[in-house]
């Protein structure tokens, strides 16, 4: 018995010390990631030309110009403008939106919450529908039915985001009537963004899950399971598809992180009042303070979710930890 509290205690410290030791990697990185967007936005804010040529537009004075230049602090040397838009970035402050006057980040945080909404709303149907439809998928026996949902599958996953936008626009707000197609009509307009981006996720994580499931259904364990006459479904979902499930779950963490940093162009065709619309907007406006701001946040949040599925899978596969 003693031994073995020992070696659950052991388990125990060597996992919260696997978990300690990861941690302080991904602080270094995010921390090194921030400065090199951060840097790459400093320069590229650049390239164009004098940055306050470029916010006071075309036929601003010369007067405005410097009081841009004032403001923003380009009136000093490189070196000292770069050394300020990295003092300003350890604390948040991408200075004023040109366009409304408010401080970008908090314009940036103000649209946060929608954008988080509509990405845990998409992965959600993501995950109800590709799970069992991954599973059924990848179950032995073949069928011509199976055959035929694989093809339907691999022909969405080649169809455009915005083009299954368009199409559902038309068919449940123009031709039915029964959906929003803009934000702002109640929880019904979250159902058609959140399907447009769901739509280019389904495909993939049911062709994932088809493959797991169906490895999984070769393993020893499943055909034994099988010879000695149990349950095809209840080996399908007891055994085979937990295991497969732990597979997909990175893919499903991806798919998350990618809905928080790629659905600007959902947002923007159903006007959904998320950090994609904001980023757009901001970039046609060369509102380059809430760009700055919109970047550092998505990067972040992209980087915060990456780091949360690594340390679950060290929880969840002992053979991370030991790796």
């Amino acid at each position: 018995m003693v031994d073995v509290r020992t070696a659950h205690r052991d388990t125990k410290g060597a996992l919260a010390l696997t978990m300690a030791r990861t941690a302080c990697v991904r602080l270094f990185q995010v921390v090194v990631l921030l400065w090199a967007i951060s840097t790459a936005l400093f320069f590229l804010l650049r390239l164009s030309g004098d940055p306050a040529h470029t916010m006071a537009g075309e036929n601003a004075s010369p007067e405005m110009i410097e009081q841009i230049r004032v403001q923003y602090g380009l009136d000093g040397t490189f070196l000292e403008q770069y050394q300020a838009f990295i003092g300003n970035m350890l604390v948040l402050d991408f200075g004023s939106s040109l366009a409304t006057g408010r401080d970008a980040m908090e314009l940036v945080l103000e649209q946060l919450p929608p954008t988080l909404f509509l990405a845990v709303i998409a992965i959600a149907i993501n995950v109800v529908v590709a799970v069992p439809l991954g599973g059924w998928l990848g179950a032995r026996p073949e069928t011509a039915p199976k055959r035929i949902t694989g093809v339907l599958v691999a022909v969405v996953q080649g169809i455009p985001g915005y083009v299954i936008g368009l199409v559902l626009i038309q068919i449940f707000a123009v031709s039915f009537g029964i959906l929003p197609s803009v934000a702002g009509s109640g929880l019904s307009s979250v159902l058609l963004p959140a399907l447009t981006l769901a739509s280019f996720q389904v495909p993939k994580l049911v062709r994932v899950v088809a493959s797991s499931v169906s490895e999984s259904m070769e393993q020893d364990y499943v055909r034994t399971a099988l010879a000695n006459g149990a349950n095809p479904s209840e080996v399908l979902f007891r055994h085979a598809m937990p295991n497969a499930l732990l597979a997909t779950t990175a893919l499903i963490g991806a798919q998350f992180a990618f809905l928080l940093s790629g659905s600007l162009i959902t947002e923007y065709l159903f006007n959904w009042p998320g950090l994609g619309l904001l980023l757009v907007n901001s970039v046609t406006r060369l509102d380059f303070p809430v760009v700055q701001a919109a970047v550092f946040v998505i990067a972040l949040l992209v980087f915060l979710v990456n780091t949360a599925m690594d340390l679950l899978f060290q929880v969840a596969d002992p053979r991370l930890r030991r790796r």
